[in-house]
């Protein structure tokens, strides 16, 4: 038998039902590989338990033919996710030690459906930054390597990071990550695995740790489009509990997956050749093309013009939902509380969240204030929003003309750990492909599509119309079909 953590979970679901090997071995298998990587610093808590009694229960119910649609699958869950008697941080200090007494709706459906859970992976702190080195628990470790005669430690992207670092060194088969501004997309593409943002409301938010309200969305990180696919059916749903849930069927995805894009209009927006993108992203996004093409579509170029006003409307309008969301976190009711002999209420307030938040959340929310504040409300989140809408039009004109839209994901490849840590712009311009399909709630998926001349991944983005799951799953079949991307990191942990 091959070894287990090699297999998609596809090709787990399918061979534990077939017998080929029960559930127990396969939580066994990637337990081991979670404490073998553990250099990693891809989790923040390790449930070996709970994976081995998901596991029990998957085998007891094959022995009576009873099947989840995830019975025999470990899956790593991103630590923004609550779960239930188990520690949920968000990689910070001022939720350390809080285990929620509920489980996310997300992965309350995950469970149900016969997964177990590895462990809590390792994130950006409440999920703001880019390359996963915000968390209170250090930095995640990419398991890439550039090969440049060098050794430089390298970024996993983020927020998700500890997500796909977990995917990529094969110590889970999948995770859960979370995308508010491209947190999904472009972790994926720094480590060569995929990962798909539904449209906004398909998933739950109920139970995720709040940054920004009206960006966050829960999707599925995985090392092929198939497993997105049936990972994303179980996860999407309608949920009272989530006033921005959509109340609508949750499509059969996975069995609808079929890379023959005929009659499908690919739309090429001339706004995302940014100044300085270097020749390699052009020349993956020009191949992507002629992919899209072989595929059968019909290419189509189109315009986007608010384009490069999205990433400092993100940057206004999600410090701004964050400020709001964030001051739950005052000492009070759960986490971490600092009370400075004779402090007031006031003082404890500010001791607890100074001790509590790291540097870039005090930043987000600073300036969340500031954008809110009396004095400039008007001239900056107002503005920001009237910019948002006009991003939202552009690709409502965008779909008179065609069905979908490939972009490349990153402007580069993974960065050295350090490198940009110094520089908050240089750190948020790493979102300026992917914040646009946020800010319009659009759905939009990463696929590995080639390596750089350092041999590190590159992706590209699909983008689709609201609720066109199905075809942004479809496009990206066809890239991974065509790309054959079969590069993995090459083991040194």
């Amino acid at each position: 038998m091959s070894d287990l953590t090699d297999f998609t979970v596809a090709q787990l679901r399918d061979g534990f039902r077939k017998g080929d090997f029960s559930a127990r071995e396969a939580a066994d298998a990637f337990i081991g590989a979670v404490e073998a990587g553990r250099v990693l610093n891809a989790f923040i808590v390790e449930t070996p338990e709970h994976a081995i009694a998901a596991a029990e229960a998957a085998d007891r119910g094959r022995a009576s033919g009873e099947f989840g649609a995830l019975s025999g699958v470990p899956l790593g869950i991103k630590d923004l996710f609550c779960t239930e008697g188990y520690q949920t941080t968000a990689a910070s200090h001022i939720l350390e030690g809080f285990k929620p007494t509920y489980e996310s709706t997300v992965t309350a459906r995950l469970f149900g459906a016969g997964a177990g859970m590895l462990g809590k992976l390792n994130m950006d702190q409440f999920a703001m930054g880019s390359s996963n080195e915000t968390s209170a628990f250090g930095n995640v470790i990419s398991p890439w390597r550039r090969r440049d005669g060098g050794n430089a430690a390298l970024a996993p992207g983020g927020s998700s990071g500890g997500s796909s670092a977990a995917i990529a060194a094969r110590l889970v088969p999948a995770a859960t990550g979370t995308d508010t501004g491209g947190s999904i997309r472009q972790p994926a593409a720094f480590t060569g695995i995929s990962g798909i943002k539904p449209t906004y409301g398909r998933c739950s938010r109920w139970g995720i740790v709040a940054f920004a309200s009206s960006l966050d969305q829960a999707g599925p990180m995985a090392r092929d489009v198939r497993d997105c696919a049936l990972l994303l059916e179980v996860m999407s749903g309608f949920d009272p509990k989530d006033s921005t849930s959509l109340d609508i069927p949750v499509p059969k995805w996975e069995a609808g997956l079929s890379s023959d894009l005929k009659g499908k209009r690919v739309g090429i927006p001339k706004e995302y050749r940014v100044d300085g993108m270097p020749e390699e992203i052009e020349a993956l996004w020009q191949q992507g093309i002629a992919w899209m093409k072989d595929a059968g579509a019909e290419i189509v170029d189109v315009s986007l013009p608010h384009t490069k006003y999205a990433l400092p409307a993100y940057y206004i309008i999600a410090p701004a939902e964050a400020s709001s969301n964030l001051a739950r976190y005052d000492g009070v009711r759960y986490g971490q509380r600092e009370l400075p002999d004779g402090a007031g209420l006031q003082d404890m307030y500010a001791a607890t969240r100074a001790a509590g938040f790291g540097a870039e959340v005090k930043r987000r929310i600073m300036i969340g204030t500031y954008v809110l504040s009396a004095g400039y409300y008007d001239a900056y989140y107002t503005q920001a929003q009237k910019v948002r809408a006009l991003i939202v039009r552009d690709f409502e004109q965008a779909w008179e003309r065609c069905d979908l839209l490939l972009t490349p994901t990153a402007p580069s490849a993974a960065f050295a750990l350090g490198e940009k840590q110094a520089d908050p712009i240089a750190m948020y311009l790493n979102d300026v492909f992917t914040v646009p399909a946020s800010l319009a709630g659009l759905p939009g998926m990463s696929v590995p599509a080639g390596l750089d001349a350092h041999g590190l991944p590159l992706g590209l983005q699909i983008i689709g119309k609201p609720l066109d799951e199905q075809g942004v799953l479809n496009a990206g079949l066809a890239i991974e079909e065509r790309a054959g991307f079969t590069a993995r990191a090459e083991r040194w942990w």
